[in-house]
């Protein structure tokens, strides 16, 4: 679909106010340094390979230790050893140990010890263990888990490896673990209505078959509200799926399998705990193209987008401004069905994200974000396009993709699967960029009018304050509160910290409910 939504950010028009409403192998130290030759072991000969009379330091003279005699004990043959005096574990955490090293020997008289590091082996390792246990017992040296490509849909779908295939269990990193791990957790969509199709992804939330993804993935972009969906399964399997509910406000939606069992639910991650730097890997099926794997790191937190969505609920207190030629939003879903739809206005809903630059392209929608650990951090939602797309034709990655962060999914999916829907916060303020206003002197959310009896009201904000925080996050510009504000759930209290006549100050408002559509 043809993106159509204004490039600047809503509010910025004064006269349209918009409402604001994530070893090596090492001795036991000895008690004190050898002090002469070694004793002999048993009826074997004595060994030449004794150190030297201590006349120097401990630490020189465990270093000069000769390499091991043939047939005497070896470093362990799972690691490479370090050189003496490494203060942290070198080579490959998997593979033979590395020749010609000398085993150190820790000395008790050593004035400070640096902390070794911890090596990506156990971590691997714990990973590979639960891809076992969730692949039904397949081999490390074969294949995880199948995923047969599914019809039905409008888009041609490409053939070749459909799995996650390790041959080589030696020499496997963390992101093959991770992907073995999360494969089976994560399904391909494929919605249909009459002529139209879309693809997509998903993630498992239980058992017997709850599964979490894009509103805009299930209903084609509010085409559609009765869209036929299947689902396909890691273990090949294709299963017929209803909706259970949506949230277009945050572009959310559970879907339940029919018929289903003992399917391998999603790990959440705590998406607060995550940092800018962190590795990220995304798995899901752009371009119908299951199973595929991209990583990257968290580029940037605490983002907020406007995204155009013909679904997006109209409660009257977002302004919904038409789109002029020329200023298209670079921020689009990542539609899965060939080609984006056209149309001649949308409107927009505004969404709190994580960046990443693991690479989300036209189908990894509702799929899942994951961290180290196959933890999931984020449900992939949508990317950036370098150009236009008023010809119609599909965008792919340019490194900047976002994801819902899970704190914010994990609440309104629970809530969807208890109510068939989820509620969002309401300020009672109609905002604008502060750096829009006359003579401003700081960046924020400017505050136009205050509803009566809202909660904005209840709280002592006034027209005129900039609110600059929001439960801590920093707020640029109008559409950061907003995102801020519709994250959380009707009747949440959160800390607003403004600036009022050059004055900081902090309250505790208590959200209202923003109306359902």
């Amino acid at each position: 679909m043809s993106d159509t939504t204004d490039n600047r950010p809503e509010g910025n028009d004064n006269s349209h106010p918009t409402e604001a409403s994530s070893p090596h192998e090492v001795s036991t130290p000895a008690a004190a340094a050898p002090q002469g030759p070694a004793a002999p072991q048993g009826p074997t000969a004595p060994r030449n390979d004794v150190p030297p009379v201590p006349t120097r330091s401990p630490a020189a003279a465990a270093a000069a230790w000769p390499p091991p005699a043939a047939g005497s004990a070896a470093p362990h043959a799972g690691y490479a050893s370090a050189p003496s005096g490494a203060t942290s574990p070198t080579g490959q955490a998997f593979g033979p140990g590395a020749a010609g090293t000398h085993t150190t020997v820790p000395m008790p008289s050593a004035t400070s010890t640096v902390p070794r590091k911890k090596g990506a082996a156990p971590r691997v390792a714990a990973l590979l263990v639960a891809a076992a246990l969730v692949g039904g017992g397949a081999g490390l040296g074969g294949t995880y888990a199948g995923l047969n490509l599914w019809g039905g849909s409008t888009v041609s779908s490409a053939s070749g490896p459909s799995a996650i295939t390790v041959n080589n269990p030696e020499s496997v990193n963390n992101t093959a673990a991770v992907a073995a791990k999360v494969v089976p957790s994560v399904v391909t969509i494929s919605a249909t209505s009459g002529s139209a199709g879309g693809t997509g992804s998903g993630v498992i939330l239980s058992r017997d078959g709850y599964v979490l993804t894009n509103t805009h993935v299930v209903t084609l972009d509010g085409q559609t509200g009765d869209a036929k969906i299947s689902v396909t399964t890691s273990d090949g399997k294709v299963y017929a799926a209803t909706v259970v509910g949506t949230d277009p406000t945050y572009d959310l939606a559970v879907i339940k399998l029919e018929n289903a069992s003992n399917l391998t639910p999603i790990e959440w991650g705590d998406s607060s705990k995550i940092n800018v730097g962190d590795n990220a890997i995304a798995i899901g099926a752009p371009l119908d193209l299951p199973n595929t794997v991209t990583t990257g790191i968290v580029s940037a937190l605490n983002r907020s987008i406007q995204v155009a969505s013909s679904a997006a609920p109209s409660d009257g207190s977002d302004q919904q401004e038409q789109t002029q030629p020329g200023q298209e939003s670079p921020f689009r879903f990542d539609f899965g069905q060939g080609q984006e739809q056209q149309q001649s206005t949308k409107q927009t809903i505004k969404i709190a994200v994580i960046q990443t630059d693991a690479a989300i392209n036209p189908g990894n929608s509702g799929g899942a974000l994951v961290d180290s650990a196959g933890k999931l951090i984020g449900i992939n939602v949508a990317i950036a396009s370098a150009g236009s797309s008023s010809s119609g034709g599909q965008s792919g990655s340019i490194g900047v993709g976002f994801s819902i962060p899970s704190d914010i999914a994990k609440r309104i999916s629970q809530e969807i699967i208890d109510n068939g829907q989820a509620t969002h916060g309401l300020l009672g303020a109609s905002v604008q960029d502060a750096a829009s206003i006359q003579g401003a002197t700081t960046t924020g959310a400017y505050v136009a009018e205050v509803s009566s009896g809202g909660a904005a009201q209840a709280a002592g904000l006034q027209k005129g304050d900039v609110i600059t925080k929001f439960n801590g996050v920093p707020v640029t510009n109008s559409i950061d509160l907003t995102a801020q504000v519709r994250a959380l759930a009707a009747g949440a209290k959160a800390q607003v910290t403004y600036n009022r006549n050059g004055q900081e100050k902090t309250v505790e408002v208590t959200l209202g409910s923003m109306p359902e559509s």
